[in-house]
Protein backbone atom coordinates (compact mmCIF):
# COMPACT_ATOMS: atom_id res chain seq x y z
CA UNK A 1 0.00 0.00 0.00
CA UNK A 2 1.68 3.84 -0.87
CA UNK A 3 2.51 5.18 2.05
CA UNK A 4 0.45 8.44 2.67
CA UNK A 5 1.89 12.12 2.45
CA UNK A 6 2.55 14.07 5.55
CA UNK A 7 0.07 16.69 4.60
CA UNK A 8 -2.59 13.72 4.41
CA UNK A 9 -1.45 13.14 7.71
CA UNK A 10 -2.14 15.80 8.95
CA UNK A 11 -5.37 16.41 6.93
CA UNK A 12 -6.72 12.87 9.11
CA UNK A 13 -5.30 14.44 12.03
CA UNK A 14 -7.70 17.47 11.82
CA UNK A 15 -10.71 15.54 10.30
CA UNK A 16 -10.40 13.36 13.12
CA UNK A 17 -10.62 16.08 15.55
CA UNK A 18 -12.85 17.63 14.04
CA UNK A 19 -15.10 14.16 14.14
CA UNK A 20 -18.18 15.60 15.65
CA UNK A 21 -18.53 18.84 14.71
CA UNK A 22 -22.06 19.85 13.26
CA UNK A 23 -23.48 16.30 14.14
CA UNK A 24 -26.00 15.73 11.24
CA UNK A 25 -29.36 13.23 11.61
CA UNK A 26 -30.39 10.73 9.50
CA UNK A 27 -34.12 10.46 10.06
CA UNK A 28 -35.50 8.32 7.12
CA UNK A 29 -34.02 5.54 4.81
CA UNK A 30 -31.61 6.37 2.36
CA UNK A 31 -31.10 9.86 4.31
CA UNK A 32 -34.01 11.86 2.08
CA UNK A 33 -37.75 11.12 0.72
CA UNK A 34 -35.77 11.31 -3.19
CA UNK A 35 -33.88 8.41 -1.60
CA UNK A 36 -30.97 9.48 -3.50
CA UNK A 37 -28.72 7.38 -0.32
CA UNK A 38 -26.12 10.63 0.02
CA UNK A 39 -25.06 12.08 2.82
CA UNK A 40 -23.47 15.14 1.78
CA UNK A 41 -23.04 16.17 5.25
CA UNK A 42 -20.23 13.85 6.43
CA UNK A 43 -16.90 15.84 7.25
CA UNK A 44 -14.89 12.58 9.03
CA UNK A 45 -14.95 10.14 6.54
CA UNK A 46 -12.54 10.66 3.40
CA UNK A 47 -10.67 8.63 0.60
CA UNK A 48 -7.73 9.39 2.41
CA UNK A 49 -8.84 8.11 5.52
CA UNK A 50 -11.01 5.19 5.02
CA UNK A 51 -8.50 2.43 4.38
CA UNK A 52 -7.55 -0.46 6.65
CA UNK A 53 -4.99 1.41 8.34
CA UNK A 54 -6.98 4.37 9.95
CA UNK A 55 -10.16 2.70 9.60
CA UNK A 56 -12.22 0.14 11.46
CA UNK A 57 -13.98 -1.46 13.76
CA UNK A 58 -14.88 0.64 17.20
CA UNK A 59 -17.12 -1.33 19.32
CA UNK A 60 -20.66 -3.85 18.67
CA UNK A 61 -23.95 -2.86 20.01
CA UNK A 62 -25.67 -6.27 21.10
CA UNK A 63 -30.03 -6.35 20.32
CA UNK A 64 -32.39 -8.69 21.37
CA UNK A 65 -32.87 -9.77 17.19
CA UNK A 66 -32.07 -9.41 13.83
CA UNK A 67 -31.52 -5.97 12.18
CA UNK A 68 -32.73 -5.51 8.65
CA UNK A 69 -34.10 -1.90 9.10
CA UNK A 70 -31.44 0.61 8.13
CA UNK A 71 -30.54 2.47 11.62
CA UNK A 72 -31.28 6.15 12.20
CA UNK A 73 -29.92 8.91 14.28
CA UNK A 74 -31.38 12.00 15.76
CA UNK A 75 -28.45 14.65 17.14
CA UNK A 76 -28.70 16.54 20.53
CA UNK A 77 -31.31 14.92 22.15
CA UNK A 78 -32.14 15.54 25.97
CA UNK A 79 -33.24 12.00 27.62
CA UNK A 80 -34.73 12.26 30.30
CA UNK A 81 -31.97 11.43 33.46
CA UNK A 82 -28.72 10.83 31.07
CA UNK A 83 -27.93 13.89 29.56
CA UNK A 84 -27.47 15.44 25.72
CA UNK A 85 -26.93 12.59 23.09
CA UNK A 86 -26.72 12.15 19.10
CA UNK A 87 -29.04 9.14 19.43
CA UNK A 88 -28.73 5.65 17.13
CA UNK A 89 -32.00 4.10 16.95
CA UNK A 90 -32.38 0.26 15.97
CA UNK A 91 -35.36 -2.13 15.15
CA UNK A 92 -35.32 -5.88 15.68
CA UNK A 93 -37.22 -8.32 14.18
CA UNK A 94 -38.05 -9.08 18.00
CA UNK A 95 -40.09 -6.26 17.84
CA UNK A 96 -37.85 -3.97 19.92
CA UNK A 97 -36.80 -0.52 19.57
CA UNK A 98 -33.53 0.50 20.78
CA UNK A 99 -31.92 4.11 21.64
CA UNK A 100 -28.43 4.12 21.87
CA UNK A 101 -25.70 7.35 22.24
CA UNK A 102 -24.41 6.58 18.76
CA UNK A 103 -20.37 7.09 20.15
CA UNK A 104 -21.24 4.00 22.46
CA UNK A 105 -20.86 5.90 25.21
CA UNK A 106 -22.51 4.71 27.50
CA UNK A 107 -22.85 1.05 25.41
CA UNK A 108 -26.03 -0.01 27.26
CA UNK A 109 -29.31 1.51 25.63
CA UNK A 110 -30.42 5.03 26.82
CA UNK A 111 -34.19 3.27 26.96
CA UNK A 112 -35.72 0.38 24.52
CA UNK A 113 -39.05 -0.59 24.50
CA UNK A 114 -40.89 -3.93 23.62
CA UNK A 115 -44.28 -4.61 21.77
CA UNK A 116 -44.78 -7.97 22.96
CA UNK A 117 -46.15 -9.16 26.53
CA UNK A 118 -48.12 -12.46 27.92
CA UNK A 119 -49.49 -14.71 25.04
CA UNK A 120 -47.89 -12.42 22.37
CA UNK A 121 -45.36 -13.27 20.20
CA UNK A 122 -43.39 -11.95 16.63
CA UNK A 123 -44.70 -13.81 13.71
CA UNK A 124 -42.80 -17.92 13.19
CA UNK A 125 -41.00 -18.23 10.37
CA UNK A 126 -43.30 -20.77 9.94
CA UNK A 127 -46.44 -19.23 9.91
CA UNK A 128 -45.60 -17.21 6.90
CA UNK A 129 -43.82 -20.13 4.81
CA UNK A 130 -40.60 -18.33 3.94
CA UNK A 131 -37.52 -18.67 4.96
CA UNK A 132 -36.36 -15.24 3.82
CA UNK A 133 -36.25 -13.75 7.55
CA UNK A 134 -35.54 -16.43 8.92
CA UNK A 135 -37.04 -17.71 12.83
CA UNK A 136 -39.44 -14.47 13.68
CA UNK A 137 -41.00 -11.57 12.09
CA UNK A 138 -41.36 -8.35 13.88
CA UNK A 139 -39.85 -5.01 13.31
CA UNK A 140 -38.25 -5.30 8.83
CA UNK A 141 -39.49 -1.75 7.28
CA UNK A 142 -36.71 1.25 8.16
CA UNK A 143 -39.33 3.63 10.54
CA UNK A 144 -39.32 7.04 10.02
CA UNK A 145 -38.39 10.15 12.34
CA UNK A 146 -40.17 13.18 12.64
CA UNK A 147 -37.40 15.80 14.06
CA UNK A 148 -39.99 18.75 14.44
CA UNK A 149 -42.77 16.70 16.77
CA UNK A 150 -39.81 14.16 17.82
CA UNK A 151 -41.66 11.05 17.21
CA UNK A 152 -40.00 7.72 15.70
CA UNK A 153 -42.62 5.85 13.40
CA UNK A 154 -42.90 2.22 13.98
CA UNK A 155 -44.39 -0.71 11.74
CA UNK A 156 -44.56 -4.10 14.26
CA UNK A 157 -45.87 -7.12 13.06
CA UNK A 158 -47.15 -9.63 16.24
CA UNK A 159 -49.12 -13.00 16.63
CA UNK A 160 -52.00 -13.28 19.56
CA UNK A 161 -53.87 -15.23 21.24
CA UNK A 162 -57.00 -14.09 20.89
CA UNK A 163 -59.82 -14.78 18.46
CA UNK A 164 -59.32 -17.53 15.67
CA UNK A 165 -56.24 -18.57 13.83
CA UNK A 166 -57.25 -16.31 10.90
CA UNK A 167 -57.49 -13.50 13.07
CA UNK A 168 -54.29 -13.75 15.43
CA UNK A 169 -51.91 -11.73 13.22
CA UNK A 170 -52.15 -7.53 13.40
CA UNK A 171 -50.06 -4.88 12.20
CA UNK A 172 -49.85 -1.92 14.10
CA UNK A 173 -47.79 1.58 13.63
CA UNK A 174 -46.50 2.99 16.82
CA UNK A 175 -45.61 6.68 17.28
CA UNK A 176 -42.99 6.70 19.95
CA UNK A 177 -41.40 9.97 21.87
CA UNK A 178 -37.70 9.91 20.66
CA UNK A 179 -36.56 10.73 24.02
CA UNK A 180 -38.50 8.21 25.99
CA UNK A 181 -39.97 5.45 23.65
CA UNK A 182 -43.45 6.20 25.23
CA UNK A 183 -46.29 6.02 22.68
CA UNK A 184 -47.42 9.37 21.24
CA UNK A 185 -50.80 10.72 19.53
CA UNK A 186 -52.72 7.72 20.85
CA UNK A 187 -50.81 5.00 19.19
CA UNK A 188 -51.12 2.16 18.49
CA UNK A 189 -53.16 2.04 15.28
CA UNK A 190 -54.07 -1.32 14.12
CA UNK A 191 -53.72 -1.43 10.38
CA UNK A 192 -56.43 -2.56 8.33
CA UNK A 193 -58.37 -1.71 4.91
CA UNK A 194 -60.74 -2.61 2.63
CA UNK A 195 -61.67 -1.70 -0.85
CA UNK A 196 -63.73 -3.02 -3.78
CA UNK A 197 -62.45 -5.76 -5.48
CA UNK A 198 -62.56 -8.76 -6.95
CA UNK A 199 -59.09 -9.99 -6.42
CA UNK A 200 -57.67 -13.10 -5.11
CA UNK A 201 -58.65 -13.48 -1.41
CA UNK A 202 -61.60 -10.93 -1.82
CA UNK A 203 -65.20 -11.90 -0.51
CA UNK A 204 -68.63 -10.47 -1.90
CA UNK A 205 -66.50 -7.68 -3.73
CA UNK A 206 -64.74 -6.11 -1.23
CA UNK A 207 -60.75 -7.10 -0.66
CA UNK A 208 -58.99 -6.64 2.87
CA UNK A 209 -55.73 -5.84 4.32
CA UNK A 210 -54.65 -9.82 5.05
CA UNK A 211 -52.01 -9.07 8.34
CA UNK A 212 -50.43 -12.37 7.61
CA UNK A 213 -49.92 -12.51 4.40
CA UNK A 214 -48.81 -8.88 3.65
CA UNK A 215 -45.61 -8.29 4.41
CA UNK A 216 -43.55 -4.84 5.01
CA UNK A 217 -40.43 -4.79 3.40
CA UNK A 218 -40.56 -1.19 2.02
CA UNK A 219 -39.47 1.46 4.72
CA UNK A 220 -41.70 4.06 6.34
CA UNK A 221 -42.21 7.41 4.57
CA UNK A 222 -42.90 10.84 6.23
CA UNK A 223 -44.01 13.69 3.60
CA UNK A 224 -46.69 16.67 4.21
CA UNK A 225 -47.85 15.28 7.55
CA UNK A 226 -48.33 11.92 6.57
CA UNK A 227 -46.65 8.42 7.08
CA UNK A 228 -46.88 6.09 4.41
CA UNK A 229 -46.18 2.10 4.66
CA UNK A 230 -46.18 -0.18 1.72
CA UNK A 231 -46.29 -4.06 1.61
CA UNK A 232 -45.64 -7.03 -0.44
CA UNK A 233 -45.60 -10.13 0.62
CA UNK A 234 -43.33 -13.39 2.52
CA UNK A 235 -41.47 -15.19 -0.65
CA UNK A 236 -44.66 -15.05 -3.13
CA UNK A 237 -47.15 -16.95 -0.95
CA UNK A 238 -50.78 -15.56 -1.83
CA UNK A 239 -52.76 -14.20 -1.19
CA UNK A 240 -51.33 -11.06 -1.34
CA UNK A 241 -51.66 -7.58 -3.16
CA UNK A 242 -49.60 -4.09 -3.13
CA UNK A 243 -51.10 -2.01 -0.67
CA UNK A 244 -49.83 1.83 0.20
CA UNK A 245 -51.54 3.59 3.21
CA UNK A 246 -51.53 7.12 4.50
CA UNK A 247 -51.74 8.17 8.04
CA UNK A 248 -52.29 11.48 9.60
CA UNK A 249 -48.69 11.88 11.75
CA UNK A 250 -50.36 13.26 14.40
CA UNK A 251 -53.85 11.58 15.07
CA UNK A 252 -52.70 7.88 13.51
CA UNK A 253 -55.59 8.28 12.01
CA UNK A 254 -56.03 6.39 8.47
CA UNK A 255 -56.25 9.04 5.56
CA UNK A 256 -55.99 6.93 2.36
CA UNK A 257 -55.28 3.24 1.14
CA UNK A 258 -54.36 2.05 -2.31
CA UNK A 259 -54.33 -1.58 -3.66
CA UNK A 260 -52.12 -1.95 -7.10
CA UNK A 261 -54.12 -5.19 -7.85
CA UNK A 262 -57.82 -4.76 -6.69
CA UNK A 263 -59.50 -7.41 -9.49
CA UNK A 264 -55.76 -9.69 -9.34
CA UNK A 265 -53.54 -10.82 -7.36
CA UNK A 266 -49.97 -10.04 -6.44
CA UNK A 267 -47.97 -6.49 -7.70
CA UNK A 268 -46.41 -5.92 -4.28
CA UNK A 269 -44.28 -3.09 -3.49
CA UNK A 270 -40.94 -4.88 -2.54
CA UNK A 271 -38.34 -2.11 -2.93
CA UNK A 272 -35.63 -4.63 -0.78
CA UNK A 273 -36.06 -2.66 2.71
CA UNK A 274 -35.81 0.48 0.65
CA UNK A 275 -38.60 3.03 0.39
CA UNK A 276 -41.45 5.04 -1.52
CA UNK A 277 -39.88 8.39 -2.87
CA UNK A 278 -41.72 11.40 -2.72
CA UNK A 279 -41.43 15.03 -4.31
CA UNK A 280 -41.64 18.21 -2.83
CA UNK A 281 -45.35 18.36 -3.90
CA UNK A 282 -45.82 15.23 -1.93
CA UNK A 283 -46.30 12.73 -4.63
CA UNK A 284 -45.12 9.24 -3.95
CA UNK A 285 -43.31 7.04 -6.38
CA UNK A 286 -42.92 3.82 -6.23
CA UNK A 287 -42.70 0.46 -7.99
CA UNK A 288 -44.77 -2.84 -8.39
CA UNK A 289 -43.64 -6.48 -8.58
CA UNK A 290 -44.93 -9.62 -10.46
CA UNK A 291 -48.63 -9.65 -11.57
CA UNK A 292 -51.05 -8.91 -14.16
CA UNK A 293 -50.97 -5.88 -15.78
CA UNK A 294 -54.15 -4.47 -17.30
CA UNK A 295 -54.62 -1.08 -16.90
CA UNK A 296 -53.97 -0.22 -20.83
CA UNK A 297 -57.36 -2.12 -21.59
CA UNK A 298 -59.10 -0.44 -19.09
CA UNK A 299 -58.46 -2.34 -15.97
CA UNK A 300 -57.57 -1.29 -12.38
CA UNK A 301 -53.83 -3.78 -12.06
CA UNK A 302 -50.65 -2.66 -12.50
CA UNK A 303 -48.29 -5.37 -12.33
CA UNK A 304 -44.58 -4.48 -13.15
CA UNK A 305 -45.01 -0.59 -13.19
CA UNK A 306 -43.62 2.60 -11.85
CA UNK A 307 -46.38 4.11 -10.34
CA UNK A 308 -47.02 8.19 -9.42
CA UNK A 309 -49.71 8.73 -6.63
CA UNK A 310 -51.20 11.80 -5.41
CA UNK A 311 -49.93 12.45 -1.72
CA UNK A 312 -53.43 13.04 0.08
CA UNK A 313 -55.41 10.58 -1.63
CA UNK A 314 -53.14 7.91 -3.25
CA UNK A 315 -55.11 8.19 -6.23
CA UNK A 316 -53.18 7.40 -9.31
CA UNK A 317 -51.73 10.28 -11.22
CA UNK A 318 -49.51 8.40 -13.65
CA UNK A 319 -47.34 5.30 -14.19
CA UNK A 320 -45.21 3.70 -16.46
CA UNK A 321 -44.79 0.24 -17.27
CA UNK A 322 -42.12 -1.26 -19.63
CA UNK A 323 -43.42 -2.98 -23.41
CA UNK A 324 -42.42 -6.16 -21.63
CA UNK A 325 -44.52 -6.17 -18.69
CA UNK A 326 -46.07 -9.38 -19.54
CA UNK A 327 -42.69 -11.53 -20.13
CA UNK A 328 -41.25 -9.62 -17.16
CA UNK A 329 -44.40 -11.18 -14.86
CA UNK A 330 -43.95 -14.49 -16.81
CA UNK A 331 -39.96 -14.76 -16.05
CA UNK A 332 -40.30 -13.44 -12.25
CA UNK A 333 -38.25 -10.53 -12.80
CA UNK A 334 -39.86 -7.85 -10.78
CA UNK A 335 -39.65 -4.26 -11.82
CA UNK A 336 -40.37 -3.82 -7.72
CA UNK A 337 -37.93 -5.66 -6.73
CA UNK A 338 -35.65 -2.33 -7.09
CA UNK A 339 -36.86 1.11 -4.99
CA UNK A 340 -36.90 4.83 -7.34
CA UNK A 341 -34.66 7.33 -6.90
CA UNK A 342 -35.86 11.19 -8.09
CA UNK A 343 -32.98 13.48 -9.67
CA UNK A 344 -32.21 16.82 -9.13
CA UNK A 345 -33.62 18.92 -11.76
CA UNK A 346 -31.70 18.71 -15.38
CA UNK A 347 -31.58 21.07 -18.02
CA UNK A 348 -32.90 20.22 -21.54
CA UNK A 349 -36.86 19.15 -22.10
CA UNK A 350 -37.49 16.48 -19.26
CA UNK A 351 -36.42 18.47 -15.85
CA UNK A 352 -37.61 15.90 -13.66
CA UNK A 353 -36.56 12.38 -13.53
CA UNK A 354 -36.82 9.55 -11.89
CA UNK A 355 -34.93 6.34 -11.93
CA UNK A 356 -35.57 2.51 -11.25
CA UNK A 357 -33.85 -0.73 -11.86
CA UNK A 358 -35.30 -4.04 -11.08
CA UNK A 359 -34.60 -7.82 -11.45
CA UNK A 360 -35.54 -7.79 -15.16
CA UNK A 361 -31.90 -6.03 -16.24
CA UNK A 362 -32.61 -2.84 -17.28
CA UNK A 363 -32.15 0.86 -15.96
CA UNK A 364 -35.49 2.87 -16.61
CA UNK A 365 -34.78 7.02 -16.73
CA UNK A 366 -38.39 8.70 -16.68
CA UNK A 367 -39.65 11.67 -16.83
CA UNK A 368 -41.70 12.46 -13.89
CA UNK A 369 -44.03 14.75 -15.34
CA UNK A 370 -44.95 12.61 -18.26
CA UNK A 371 -44.42 9.26 -17.53
CA UNK A 372 -45.46 7.44 -20.79
CA UNK A 373 -47.98 5.04 -19.46
CA UNK A 374 -47.61 1.83 -21.76
CA UNK A 375 -46.78 0.92 -25.38
CA UNK A 376 -46.80 -2.66 -26.35
CA UNK A 377 -43.84 -2.33 -28.76
CA UNK A 378 -41.01 -0.79 -27.31
CA UNK A 379 -39.71 1.19 -24.42
CA UNK A 380 -39.56 4.44 -26.31
CA UNK A 381 -42.03 6.44 -23.95
CA UNK A 382 -38.74 6.30 -21.49
CA UNK A 383 -36.40 9.24 -21.38
CA UNK A 384 -33.52 6.41 -21.38
CA UNK A 385 -33.42 2.74 -21.31
CA UNK A 386 -30.00 0.85 -19.99
CA UNK A 387 -29.24 -2.34 -20.03
CA UNK A 388 -27.67 -4.01 -16.77
CA UNK A 389 -24.69 -5.88 -16.72
CA UNK A 390 -26.47 -9.61 -16.83
CA UNK A 391 -28.70 -9.01 -13.83
CA UNK A 392 -31.26 -7.88 -12.09
CA UNK A 393 -31.53 -5.00 -9.07
CA UNK A 394 -32.46 -6.08 -5.49
CA UNK A 395 -32.62 -2.66 -3.70
CA UNK A 396 -32.22 0.97 -4.84
CA UNK A 397 -28.99 3.21 -6.35
CA UNK A 398 -27.62 6.44 -4.80
CA UNK A 399 -27.04 9.66 -6.57
CA UNK A 400 -24.53 11.81 -5.43
CA UNK A 401 -22.56 15.25 -7.76
CA UNK A 402 -23.29 13.86 -11.12
CA UNK A 403 -22.93 10.36 -10.76
CA UNK A 404 -25.44 7.39 -10.63
CA UNK A 405 -24.26 3.82 -8.54
CA UNK A 406 -26.01 0.46 -9.45
CA UNK A 407 -24.87 -2.43 -8.02
CA UNK A 408 -26.44 -5.83 -9.97
CA UNK A 409 -27.06 -9.01 -9.05
CA UNK A 410 -25.28 -10.50 -12.11
CA UNK A 411 -21.77 -12.74 -12.29
CA UNK A 412 -19.62 -10.54 -11.44
CA UNK A 413 -21.57 -8.69 -8.88
CA UNK A 414 -19.49 -5.57 -9.29
CA UNK A 415 -20.43 -2.33 -8.15
CA UNK A 416 -20.72 0.50 -11.31
CA UNK A 417 -20.72 4.09 -11.83
CA UNK A 418 -22.72 5.93 -14.60
CA UNK A 419 -22.57 9.71 -15.22
CA UNK A 420 -25.64 12.23 -15.52
CA UNK A 421 -24.95 14.58 -18.16
CA UNK A 422 -27.87 16.79 -19.59
CA UNK A 423 -30.18 14.19 -18.37
CA UNK A 424 -29.12 11.08 -19.80
CA UNK A 425 -26.58 8.76 -18.24
CA UNK A 426 -23.41 7.48 -19.33
CA UNK A 427 -21.10 4.22 -18.11
CA UNK A 428 -18.04 5.66 -16.51
CA UNK A 429 -16.85 3.28 -13.84
CA UNK A 430 -16.67 -0.34 -12.59
CA UNK A 431 -15.15 -1.82 -9.59
CA UNK A 432 -13.13 -4.75 -9.85
CA UNK A 433 -14.18 -6.42 -6.57
CA UNK A 434 -16.72 -9.11 -6.92
CA UNK A 435 -19.31 -8.80 -4.11
CA UNK A 436 -21.03 -11.42 -3.51
CA UNK A 437 -24.14 -12.78 -1.65
CA UNK A 438 -27.10 -11.09 -3.51
CA UNK A 439 -27.71 -7.22 -5.20
CA UNK A 440 -27.48 -4.43 -2.57
CA UNK A 441 -28.00 -1.39 -2.26
CA UNK A 442 -25.24 1.43 -2.12
CA UNK A 443 -24.98 4.57 -0.20
CA UNK A 444 -22.44 7.46 -0.22
CA UNK A 445 -21.29 10.04 2.29
CA UNK A 446 -19.39 13.19 1.12
CA UNK A 447 -18.63 16.94 2.71
CA UNK A 448 -21.15 18.22 -0.05
CA UNK A 449 -19.31 17.88 -3.78
CA UNK A 450 -16.26 16.30 -2.10
CA UNK A 451 -14.62 13.32 -0.52
CA UNK A 452 -17.33 10.99 -1.90
CA UNK A 453 -17.18 7.62 -0.35
CA UNK A 454 -19.45 4.66 -1.39
CA UNK A 455 -20.58 2.51 0.80
CA UNK A 456 -21.99 -1.22 -0.08
CA UNK A 457 -23.07 -4.04 2.96
CA UNK A 458 -22.71 -7.83 1.66
CA UNK A 459 -26.16 -9.31 1.78
CA UNK A 460 -27.39 -13.00 3.22
CA UNK A 461 -27.50 -15.30 0.28
CA UNK A 462 -28.88 -17.69 2.34
CA UNK A 463 -25.94 -19.34 3.06
CA UNK A 464 -25.28 -20.68 6.13
CA UNK A 465 -22.56 -18.58 7.97
CA UNK A 466 -22.33 -15.69 5.68
CA UNK A 467 -20.80 -12.58 7.24
CA UNK A 468 -21.45 -9.19 7.58
CA UNK A 469 -19.14 -7.25 4.55
CA UNK A 470 -18.94 -3.68 4.65
CA UNK A 471 -17.29 -2.10 1.76
CA UNK A 472 -16.03 1.42 0.45
CA UNK A 473 -15.04 2.66 -2.73
CA UNK A 474 -13.53 5.72 -4.04
CA UNK A 475 -16.99 7.90 -5.40
CA UNK A 476 -15.51 9.76 -8.01
CA UNK A 477 -13.63 6.35 -9.09
CA UNK A 478 -15.25 3.30 -7.81
CA UNK A 479 -12.78 0.77 -9.72
CA UNK A 480 -10.97 1.96 -6.93
CA UNK A 481 -11.27 0.14 -3.86
CA UNK A 482 -11.14 1.55 -0.42
CA UNK A 483 -11.52 -0.63 2.44
CA UNK A 484 -13.38 -4.10 2.94
CA UNK A 485 -14.16 -5.29 6.48
CA UNK A 486 -12.79 -8.67 5.83
CA UNK A 487 -8.86 -7.21 4.98
CA UNK A 488 -8.22 -6.92 9.26
CA UNK A 489 -10.77 -9.62 9.78
CA UNK A 490 -9.63 -10.32 13.74
CA UNK A 491 -10.25 -6.54 14.63
CA UNK A 492 -13.02 -5.80 11.68
CA UNK A 493 -15.06 -8.68 10.39
CA UNK A 494 -19.06 -8.06 11.28
CA UNK A 495 -21.20 -10.12 12.16
CA UNK A 496 -23.96 -12.42 10.18
CA UNK A 497 -25.41 -11.02 7.47
CA UNK A 498 -29.21 -10.63 7.02
CA UNK A 499 -30.78 -9.61 3.21
CA UNK A 500 -30.56 -6.37 1.54
CA UNK A 501 -29.93 -3.91 4.84
CA UNK A 502 -28.39 -0.67 4.61
CA UNK A 503 -25.62 0.77 6.18
CA UNK A 504 -25.67 3.64 7.67
CA UNK A 505 -23.06 6.66 7.64
CA UNK A 506 -23.30 9.63 9.48
CA UNK A 507 -20.52 11.58 12.24
CA UNK A 508 -17.70 10.05 11.20
CA UNK A 509 -19.45 6.13 12.03
CA UNK A 510 -20.97 3.87 9.64
CA UNK A 511 -23.28 1.50 11.57
CA UNK A 512 -23.81 -1.74 10.29
CA UNK A 513 -26.82 -4.05 11.33
CA UNK A 514 -26.36 -7.59 11.68
CA UNK A 515 -28.25 -11.06 13.58
CA UNK A 516 -28.43 -9.93 16.35
CA UNK A 517 -26.29 -6.69 16.54
CA UNK A 518 -24.85 -3.80 14.88
CA UNK A 519 -21.62 -3.46 14.47
CA UNK A 520 -20.07 0.58 14.49
CA UNK A 521 -16.87 1.54 12.27
CA UNK A 522 -15.48 4.90 12.62
CA UNK A 523 -11.47 5.79 12.52
CA UNK A 524 -9.45 4.22 15.12
CA UNK A 525 -8.59 6.10 18.28
CA UNK A 526 -11.84 7.32 18.37
CA UNK A 527 -12.57 3.60 20.19
CA UNK A 528 -15.88 3.98 22.16
CA UNK A 529 -17.58 2.30 25.43
CA UNK A 530 -19.38 -0.70 23.74
CA UNK A 531 -18.00 -4.06 22.70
Amino acid sequence: MERPSLWSLVLILLLTMDLFAGAQSVITSQYDNARSGANTLETALTPLNVNARYFGKLFTLRVDGDVYAQPLVLAGLEIPGKGRHDVLFVATEHDSVYAFDASGHPASPLWRVNFLRKGVTTVPEDDVQCPFIPRELGITSTPVIDADTGTLYVLARTKEPDGLPSNQYRQRLHALSVTTGLEQSGGPVVIKATIHGKGSGSSSGKLEFDPLRENPRASLLLAKGLVYLAWASSCDVGPYHGWVMAYDAHTLKQRAAFNASPDAEDSGFWASDTGPAADERGNLFLATGNGRFDAAKGGRDYGDSLLQLGGESLKLADYFTPFNADKLEADDNDLGSGGPVLLPDQPGSHPHLVVIAGKGGTIYLVDRDRMGHYRPDSDRHAVETIPSSGGGVFGSMAYWNDNLYVLSNSDNNALRQFTLHDGRLSLKAGSGSRLPGTSATPTVSANGSEDGVVWLLRSEALDAGDISVLYAFDALNTSRLLYDSEQNPSRDRAGPAVRFNIPTVANGHAYVGAKHEVDVYGLLGQKAAGK
